[in-house]
């Protein structure tokens, strides 16, 4: 996978709406952000986002992935994604046949508050989240964790309970601070929304729908960031976010392909694109009556003209999901391709016993094929992907009903109503398969939607975790994404790029190949800390 710096002066973006509770649409509040935005200074940066975060703590899952820009953890990982020091001193001692990690903490480092961190704030951190009573739907990610200890003031030993080869990359978890932490809720407590950590940058202020503030830490032990405020305006709206943008309110957002071409003119902004994990996908829940049947499941899979959605609807900048795993992933199975085939999509319903009415669409058993397909109001991206999917089933004789709502309205609704979702994490397969597809987090907050349940599937879950051969590994993913084509819980539809257009003040911006999460850790302000003025 590449990421790449494109031409000057375009406009660009996916639209970043996590899925979380996504912000109603709101400009920024006060004139002073947007004068920093506006008035061309390097040392303030002002940054157009779709979504917010529902929480700022980590105990909860936030910048479990790294770049939080709060807070730091044992390591993190660079523009090529590859894992590097951060609170520890080096990268990992690894013992017993992969089951123990030891980690040094780097020395004189401390907590914005000024109080130092310790081993005792590691273990805190890591058992708070695994503690059946804190609400990380996330938790799952850590399941090979058995224990962790502090031995002395700056180790730390990680014992599994089975070897898991990936798990360096998960101590990327950002850690806290035991002296504020321990005396809370972890699911109630006002770290959740005034927090300290010890990354670049400290929050300063957060109004709900609006923005989120930051000032660069000054004894942050990498060195005091040379982007001295950083904004993030929370924006729903991809119109408002491209006119605030125009308008020099901003000095950088995310917009749809759409919108793209309205900047194509404009002097003085550089378009950055990255290549991701993140796709787009129907759910398919196994508990209504038509999206929980087999044969409508492969032939909405069939009957899907991906090509299309990636040319029309992204403007070419993605390309065809023909499962959770991009095209040019190592883990990729690549005998999995295919193209739209209505004929057969046709054939397998009839074969299934549904027969098209007089009106086209086909029912079985009384049964109509038809179903509503919920997309989170504002993100014109999954509305135009919603929209040629019903059109797509529309010709194999499914009736697929596009409604735009809240995430509020949709929450309670996605056991048995399908949903244009965003996922996809970065690096290891298990990442972000495991919460996907496996059958023990049916219905756990956003993990697993559509309450999957496939026996074969689980069972190359499992092995993929478990197994310490990359071969045995290698063979457990691929079939699972054969499984997958006999027995869809989506519809995988694209991998979308993510681009992003900055004022061209700084040097040191790049991007990193990215997950579906992003906006606010990823984006080529992954590294604002380590950005420099031009000269």
């Amino acid at each position: 996978m590449t990421t790449r710096r494109i031409r000057r002066a375009t406009g660009a973006a996916t639209t970043a709406a996590a899925i979380a509770v996504v912000a109603a649409c709101s400009a920024p509040a006060g004139g002073t952000d947007a004068g920093a935005g506006g008035g061309g200074s390097a040392e303030s940066v002002v940054i157009g986002v779709p979504s917010e975060p529902d929480t700022l703590s980590p105990l909860l899952g936030y910048g479990k992935d790294g770049n939080s820009k709060i807070f730091d953890g044992l390591l993190a990982r660079d523009a090529d994604l590859e894992l590097k020091p951060a609170l520890a001193e080096a990268l990992p001692e690894i013992g017993d046949d992969g089951r123990t990690y030891t980690y040094t903490l780097r020395s004189g480092v401390k907590f914005s508050d000024g109080e130092p961190l310790t081993a005792e704030d590691v273990v805190h951190t890591y058992e708070t989240v695994l503690d059946d009573k804190t609400n990380n739907t996330a938790k799952s990610e850590l399941d090979a964790v058995e224990r962790v200890r502090a031995d002395g003031d700056d180790k730390v030993v990680f014992t599994l309970k089975y070897p898991y080869a990936p798990f360096a990359a998960r101590t990327v978890l950002p850690i806290v601070p035991e002296h504020l932490t321990g005396e809370q809720d972890p699911n109630t407590g006002a770290f959740n929304t005034r927090p300290v950590g010890t990354g670049p940058y400290v929050l300063t202020g957060w109004s709900k729908g609006e923005k989120l503030t930051f000032k660069a830490n000054p004894d942050y032990w990498g060195g005091a960031p040379k982007v001295k405020k950083l904004t993030m305006a929370i924006i729903a709206d991809d119109d408002v976010r491209a006119t605030r943008l125009r308008s020099g309110d901003l000095d950088g957002a995310t917009l749809p392909p759409n919108l793209a071409a309205t900047f194509k003119n404009d002097d003085g902004r550089t378009t950055y694109q990255a290549t991701t994990y993140d796709f787009r996908a129907v759910t398919l829940p196994t508990a209504n009556k038509v999206t929980g049947d087999t044969a409508i499941r492969r032939a909405l899979d069939l009957a899907v003209d991906r090509r299309a959605m990636v040319d029309k609807i992204l403007d070419g900048a993605g390309r065809p999901a023909y499962g959770p795993l991009p095209l040019d992933d190592p883990w990729y199975t690549k005998d999995i391709e295919r193209p739209q085939n209505l004929a057969e999509a046709q054939k397998i319903l009839d074969r299934d016993g549904w027969k098209a009415g007089k009106d086209g669409i086909r029912a079985k058993d009384g049964v109509r094929a038809a179903f509503t397909l919920y997309y989170p109001s504002g993100d014109k991206v999954r509305q135009d992907h919603a929209l040629a999917y019903a059109s797509d089933a529309k010709k194999a004789g499914i009736d697929v009903k596009v409604e735009g709502a809240t995430w509020e309205v949709i929450e309670p609704r996605m056991g048995k109503d399908a949903v244009l979702a965003g996922f996809g994490s970065t690096g290891d397969p298990d990442f972000g398969l495991y919460t996907l597809l496996h059958s023990s987090l049916a219905g756990d907050g956003f993990n697993n939607m559509p309450h999957y349940d496939n026996p074969a599937v689980d069972k190359a879950l499992e092995t993929g975790r478990r197994s310490q051969d990359p071969e045995d590994r290698k063979a457990a993913y691929d079939d699972l994404q054969r499984e997958l084509v006999k027995n869809p819980g989506y519809t995988f539809l694209t991998h979308i790029d993510h681009l992003y257009v900055l004022a061209d003040r700084w040097d040191g911006l790049t991007t990193q190949v990215e997950p579906h999460e992003h906006g606010f850790a990823s984006g080529p302000w992954w590294n604002a800390e380590d950005w420099q003025p031009k000269k």
